[in-house]
């Protein structure tokens, strides 16, 4: 089986044999690692200056870190960060990596249409209007999951994406930003009706938020997608609860916990990583990936320590 192959047989929860698959949302420590800029790292305020030769360079450039990032790392799945979020750029992006790698890896990108907790000057506002005014949140989220649908629709058939990863984030460490009866009418009609849409079209789903998603986990999984990701340790979500509740229905995709990694020791970091490959694996159908990303400021020793792990530890008999 292909990376690719693989990786589409975890969220379809089939057998596989070999290494578990495993990716990165975001492996940040590009410069670090290749001495390469990650793409969203760079600023692009000139791109309308740019001679076409120019542009190609950065399409290039950016493509090539994604790439290497995946085969140096034995990554299953490349998560594509646009060099601009221009429907032609995004195409274009898509379109070079094919064609340096062909069907080696799977290919997703962000594709969420349903609100995210507010930000802090946000957050009031969002509230007041919850009360205020739900008609217009609601039809704001019917008509922002219009766009992304319709986007969507142009990749069509193509051949270039795989899937997308709704990377709307609906949760802090001690539970979602709204009540699970929020919840129940602002976001999760929207993110249902999002989810079986991109399946019809053809895609894979893979549902991403950090934090204590427990409350609400009964929704996320009425919702149908192919994949959860991230199964917060840090918010106390437990990947051996997860599994046991809807490991029959859904991919299970990280639990390896970033905080340790960022704070803990090694012992502990191994840890995380062994418990989150002893509950994830057993019925197959489960991805290894930290519990956010490899972000900026992280050691890349520890990343690279829970790979050493997995290689060892993550590996279904033939």
């Amino acid at each position: 089986m292909t990376p690719r192959e693989k990786f589409i047989a975890a969220l379809e929860r089939r057998p596989i044999t070999g290494r578990v698959p495993t990716f990165e949302l975001v492996f940040y420590l590009t410069m670090e690692k290749f001495g390469r800029h990650h793409p969203r790292h760079m600023k692009f305020n000139q791109w309308g200056q740019m001679s076409e030769v120019e542009r190609n360079l950065h399409r290039n450039y950016n493509a090539d870190t994604l790439i290497m990032t995946a085969e140096h790392y034995g990554h299953n799945a490349i998560f594509v960060h646009p060099t601009m979020y221009a429907e032609d750029e995004v195409r274009i992006l898509l379109e070079l990596i094919r064609e340096k790698t062909g069907d080696t890896y799977y290919l997703t990108m962000h594709g969420d249409s349903t609100f995210a907790i507010p930000d802090g000057d946000g957050m009031y506002e969002f509230s007041y209007r919850m009360v205020d005014e739900p008609q217009k949140l609601k039809d704001e989220a019917q008509e922002s999951l219009g766009d992304y649908l319709e986007r969507a629709q142009k990749l069509q058939g193509s051949g270039l994406i795989d899937g997308y990863t709704l990377c709307s984030d609906y949760c802090l460490n001690v539970g979602p930003f709204l009540s699970p009866e929020q919840f129940s009418v602002f976001i999760a009609p929207y993110l249902k009706e999002l989810i079986e849409q991109y399946k019809n079209m053809g895609y894979y789903t893979i549902k991403h938020t950090d934090g204590n998603i427990m409350p609400i986990i009964d929704q996320l999984a009425d919702c149908n997608p192919h994949a959860l990701h991230s199964i917060d340790p840090q918010a106390g979500v437990d990947i051996a609860e997860v599994k046991k509740l809807y490991g029959d229905k859904i991919c299970l995709i990280g639990n390896v916990n970033c905080g340790l990694m960022q704070t803990g020791t090694e012992e502990e970091t191994i840890e995380s990583a062994r418990y989150a490959l002893k509950h994830g694996m057993p019925n197959y159908g489960y991805i290894f990936s930290t519990s956010n990303c490899v972000y900026t400021g992280m050691d890349i020793k520890r990343y690279e320590l829970i790979l050493d792990v997995l290689e060892k530890e993550g590996v279904y008999p033939e």
